[in-house]
C-alpha cells in the first residue's frame, strides 16, 4: 500500500531542497538560492569514531554516508561507467564532487528532522508500518559484501528511511497553504514567427535589411521562404512566456494580435521581425502555470528553510572525512534505496 499524501519523488528531493555544503571547501559547494546560506562549519574534536558531522543536535554517521553514498555511485556508473570516475574539472575529481554532494544532501535532511520538532511533524502509524517494510526489502536486497563495506544494519535503514519520510512532511507542511490562482494573462504563452538578424551593436545596414525584409512581407510574401534565406535563427516558431526573452521581444510579442506583424525591433543580440501566430498558447500557459506556482513553493519553503538552517552550527570531523573514498569492488553494486522509497512513499 502506498502513502497518497507524500507525492515527492525520492530523488526529486535531493534537487529541490537545500544541497547543504558539508565538504571541506565551502566554496566548492552548490548555492542556487538563500536557502543555500550555511551559518558556520566548525572543524572540531571529540566527535565519535564514526561520525561524519554534526548539524545542530543531529549527528551523521559513517554507515548511513557510504548507504547514500553507494547508492548514488552505483546508479551514476550505471548511466555513465565506472570511467566518469576519472573525470576532474579545476583540479576536482568527480569523486569529490559526488562526495561532497552527498554529505550535503545528508546535511538536507538531517536540518529538516530538525525542523519537524519545531513543527511537531512526526509519522503515523501507516507510514511507521511502511518505513519498517522499506527497510526490510532494502536490507534484503543487500549481499554480504554490501553489507559488509556500508557496515549497515537493518535497524540504521529503519532510521533512515524514517527520517527521509519526516523530511518529505515537513517540506509538505511549509508549502501546504501555497496553492496560488494564477491568471492566463500572468502565465499567458503567445506563439510568434520571427526572422532574426544578429547584431550586437547598432548597425545601420543591418536595420536597413531588416526593414526591407518586412516590407516584403507586408506585400505578400512568404514568411518561411523569407527566413530560410536571411534569418540567423535556424529555428522560425517560437512559443514562450513572460519573462523568457528579452524585454523588447516580449514587448512586441505579447501586444500584437493574430497574424499581425510587428515593426522592427532591436532586441539585445539583434533586430527581429516578428509575426503573431497565437496571442494564447493554451497548452504552454497550463504549463507555465504549473512552473509558477512550483517557483512559488519552492520560494515559500526556502524562506522558512533558509531561516532555520541559519541558525545552526554544523561541525565536521575533518580527519574521518578526509579518509572516506567510494567503495569499488565488484560484487557492491546496490542502487535500489531510492527507488524502494519511491515504492512505498509516492505515486
Amino acid at each position: 500500500m502506498r502513502n497518497k499524501k507524500l507525492i515527492i519523488p525520492a530523488l526529486l528531493l535531493l534537487g529541490l531542497l537545500l544541497l547543504c555544503a558539508c565538504g571541506k571547501n565551502e566554496e566548492d559547494s552548490v548555492k542556487p538560492d538563500k536557502s543555500d546560506t550555511v551559518t558556520q562549519i566548525v572543524l572540531t574534536t571529540g566527535f565519535e569514531k564514526d561520525e561524519v558531522f554534526r548539524i545542530g543536535s543531529s549527528s551523521c554517521h559513517m554507515s548511513e554516508f557510504m548507504v547514500y553514498l553507494t547508492n548514488i555511485q552505483n546508479r551514476y556508473e550505471a548511466v555513465y561507467g565506472s570511467q566518469i570516475w576519472s573525470v576532474s574539472s579545476n583540479g576536482i575529481s568527480m569523486e569529490s564532487r559526488i562526495k561532497d554532494t552527498v554529505a550535503a544532501r545528508i546535511a538536507q535532511v538531517k536540518t529538516m528532522n530538525l525542523l519537524a520538532v519545531q513543527y511537531q511533524v512526526t509519522l503515523t502509524d501507516e507510514e511507521e508500518k511502511l518505513v519498517s517494510q522499506a527497510a526490510a526489502e532494502y536490507y534484503q536486497s543487500l549481499n554480504a559484501d554490501e553489507i559488509r563495506s556500508m557496515n549497515v544494519t537493518e535497524e540504521l535503514l529503519l532510521q533512515m528511511y524514517r527520517e527521509y519520510v519526516i523530511a518529505h512532511k515537513v517540506y509538505e507542511y511549509i508549502i501546504r497553504d501555497i496553492n496560488p490562482e494564477i491568471s492566463d494573462d500572468e502565465a499567458r504563452s503567445v506563439t510568434v514567427d520571427w526572422i532574426f538578424i544578429r547584431s550586437q551593436e547598432e548597425d545601420a545596414e543591418k536595420k536597413e535589411l531588416a526593414e526591407e525584409l518586412r516590407r516584403r512581407l507586408l506585400e505578400g510574401e512568404d514568411f518561411y521562404t523569407l527566413a530560410l534565406s536571411y534569418s540567423d535563427d535556424k529555428a522560425v516558431t517560437h512559443s514562450f512566456g513572460k519573462g523568457a526573452v528579452d524585454s523588447a521581444v516580449e514587448e512586441c510579442a505579447f501586444n500584437l494580435a493574430v497574424d499581425e506583424t510587428g515593426e522592427v525591433i532591436k532586441g539585445e543580440e539583434g533586430y527581429y521581425i516578428i509575426h503573431c501566430v497565437s496571442t494564447l498558447d493554451r497548452k504552454e500557459t497550463d504549463a507555465n502555470k504549473e512552473k509558477i506556482i512550483t517557483r512559488r513553493k519552492k520560494e515559500a519553503f526556502n524562506e522558512v528553510y533558509g531561516t532555520f538552517a541559519e541558525s545552526q552550527i554544523r561541525q565536521m570531523n575533518e580527519e574521518l572525512w578526509e579518509n572516506i573514498f567510494m567503495v569499488h569492488e565488484e560484487q557492491v553494486t546496490t542502487s535500489s534505496f531510492f527507488d524502494i522509497y519511491e515504492k512505498y512513499f509516492s505515486e
